[in-house]
């Protein structure tokens, strides 16, 4: 019986230890002087996925201040960070293995724009792109957005440095910051020494996913992480996280997205793989 009793508990241990070799650690960086408003959603939605996949994993959170082309290195050779976040298209979905599943359902590419409080009435007559092409817009250097706005003929004041452009708006270098619906509210809060505001009537919409992205050669842990948002979103669950996030909930009690003036844009850089046939992947700016 003692035998038995210490064969059982050994077995046990090994099962034990085996289980603990098979979990598997996902590095993510997380930049706490970033101020990105999109990183606790989207580990919330990461840690969505991974409850829903039989492999184990556990998320690893770094947090420092690397510039994006860092973390861009460090996933592209399987370095010391193993996933990231960013918008997708043609050419970052060439050097990296995308997770095509838009994480915000497509909000990002619904634009408002942050302006200096005072000008709320120099866009106010503005109803068509030929009278956005009369501003300009503050944006990131690397940013796929600056792309996009140039490609359809608008002028962009672009810099390295994110938290920058905040206070380049403030300071009338640009005349408006486009950002994200979910992303101006709360950035304005962080910001509440800034003379900034949202503008009240425009809304500049373009298809821009937003995807996790993993090294070219990390296959496993990509079909992994697809396979646990699919599961989520088919149970409903994906949703549930979506609406019950305070930067969409922001949208929803602030934006007024109905009653906003539409002014559409072409997006050039997408990837032939954007998943536009899949209408469950995109929320309807109309919806919110």
């Amino acid at each position: 019986m003692k035998l038995t009793s210490i064969a059982i508990l050994l077995f046990g241990i090994l099962f034990s230890l085996e289980s603990v070799s098979e979990t598997k650690s996902i590095r993510i960086v997380e930049r706490p002087n970033n101020g990105d408003p999109n990183s606790q959603y989207v580990i919330s939605i990461l840690r969505l996925a991974l409850e829903h996949i039989d492999n184990k994993y556990k998320l690893e959170i770094i947090n420092n201040d690397d510039t994006q082309a860092r973390i861009d290195e460090e996933v592209r050779t399987r370095g010391s960070v193993d996933m990231m976040w960013t918008p997708g298209n043609a050419s970052k979905e060439s050097d990296f293995r995308a997770i095509r599943i838009p994480l915000d359902k497509g909000l990002l590419g619904f634009r408002l724009l942050i302006i200096k409080k005072g000008d709320q009435s120099k866009f106010d007559n503005v109803r068509t792109l030929e009278d956005l092409r009369k501003f300009k817009f503050g944006q990131g250097r690397t940013w796929a957005d600056s792309k996009i706005l140039e490609a359809n003929g608008l002028n962009v004041v672009k810099t390295t440095k994110y938290p920058g452009l905040f206070y380049m708006l403030d300071g009338g270098r640009f005349d408006a910051f486009p950002r994200g619906a979910n992303e101006p509210f709360v950035e304005i809060e962080k910001h509440p020494d800034l003379n900034l505001e949202v503008e009240k009537n425009l809304l500049i919409v373009y298809k821009m996913p937003f995807y996790l992205f993993v090294a070219k050669d990390n296959t496993q842990l990509a079909s992994d992480i697809e396979l646990g948002l699919n599961r989520a979103l088919a149970d409903g669950s994906f949703n549930k996280v979506f609406y019950s996030a305070k930067t969409v909930q922001d949208v929803i009690q602030k934006a007024n997205l109905r009653n906003r003036r539409v002014i559409n844009l072409e997006n050039p850089t997408l990837s032939k793989e954007t998943p536009l046939d899949r209408q469950e992947l995109w929320i309807d700016p109309q919806s919110l």
